[in-house]
């Protein structure tokens, strides 16, 4: 492992979009019973089904706590019928499994076989609400010895920079976009105390290689990120994005999704144009003791051999698959149960991290 004490984009570096090629899928394997309040084994097959369908089209590597939990996930998967010799197993002590946000945030340069890979640590900090989090915040260390990739550690001002992978959304030609509720708001989860909107473009831009932020408002009710972009609005190409609608007027995510639409008709890509947006529905509210989840079809992962997409037992889920499955005609889009999952505040793209080829 290299550490840099240039930054991404100075050295030509950008984060490439979701749905180009994959080397591999990280995640980390369940173990926290307080991110799934007595669903943790269930959980466990979850996985292994999210497996099962990501590893014939690219390495899967799993974080585990130790050598014995290692041993109890391969048993998992077996069960499942996922191809295991496609999986490589990390075992790094983690305090929880959500990868997209702790896990290693990869940057690329170069085409072809000149294209280089390298991993930016941006410091994660449990969305500066819990207090466990100094094991994840060493992913992006073990990942980037364990692949003998290049190290930037994320700056501003001389200080750490903080932002989770599920808070940003790339289109890999310079566009990001992201929302003022997660990054903005002066009081709640205050990941990076003092840095204001342009402070925050420019730190997008210097690690990221991004030439072009967008902002949204609020995302929907029950995030436990406060505002994460991947619930909300997702690129599915390069000039087409989905952006989650609600149609229920009396639901209490009508008003924030609503004024998302109503902002999003000034988003004008990298060169100037205008993108296609197309709706995505919400499933109807659930609950699990009293307490709304963040139930969002937009959560949706894209690897190699398939685009997996939360479904919860809901009319719309069809509608969902449906309409991705026309976005993205060239991949099998599929269905993965995801009531129990969201549970824990989050379901598949918040699980899982791509390591680009």
């Amino acid at each position: 492992m290299a550490k840099c004490d240039r930054t991404p984009a100075e050295l030509g570096f950008a984060m490439p979009a979701e749905w180009e090629k994959h080397e591999a899928t990280w995640l980390g394997w369940p173990h926290n019973p307080t991110d799934w309040p007595g669903k943790l084994d269930t959980i466990r097959w979850v996985y292994g089904e999210i497996v099962r369908k990501i590893a014939p089209g690219e390495i899967v590597r799993i974080l585990v706590n130790s050598p014995a939990q290692q041993a109890a996930a391969l048993s998992c998967l077996k069960r499942a019928g996922a191809d295991i010799s496609r999986v490589e197993f990390i075992v790094h002590p983690t305090n929880r499994g959500w990868t997209r946000d702790s896990g290693p945030i990869f940057v690329a340069r170069g085409r072809g076989k000149s294209r280089e890979t390298a991993i930016v640590h941006f410091h994660f900090n449990a969305w500066a609400k819990y207090p466990d989090w100094r094991k994840d915040r060493k992913v992006p260390e073990t990942a980037a010895q364990y692949l003998g990739k290049t190290l930037f550690r994320a700056l501003w001002d001389g200080k750490p920079f903080v932002i989770e992978g599920g808070g940003i959304e790339v289109n890999g030609r310079g566009t990001l976009i992201t929302t003022e509720e997660c990054y903005l708001d002066p009081q709640v989860q205050v990941r990076n105390p003092g840095l204001d909107r342009v402070g925050y473009e420019a730190a997008f831009k210097a690690h990221l290689g991004v030439s072009n932020v967008f902002w949204l408002g609020a995302g929907p009710a029950g995030d436990d990120t406060h505002g994460h972009i991947d619930d909300i609005c997702r690129f599915v190409d390069a000039r087409t994005l989905v952006l989650v609608k609600e149609s229920r007027r009396n639901d209490v995510n009508y008003r924030p999704l609503a004024e998302n639409w109503e902002r999003i008709q000034d988003l004008r890509l990298e060169d100037g144009s205008k993108p296609g947006v197309v709706a995505l529905p919400m499933p109807a509210p659930l609950f699990f003791d009293g307490e709304r989840l963040p139930a969002s079809y937009a959560n949706f992962y894209i690897s190699n051999a398939a685009v997996l997409v939360p479904t919860f037992n809901d009319p719309q889920d069809r509608v969902a698959l449906g309409i991705l499955g026309e976005l993205f005609p060239k991949r099998t889009v599929v269905g993965i149960h995801a009531v129990d999952l969201v549970l824990g505040f989050g379901t598949l793209h918040c699980l899982t991290q791509q390591q680009p080829a």
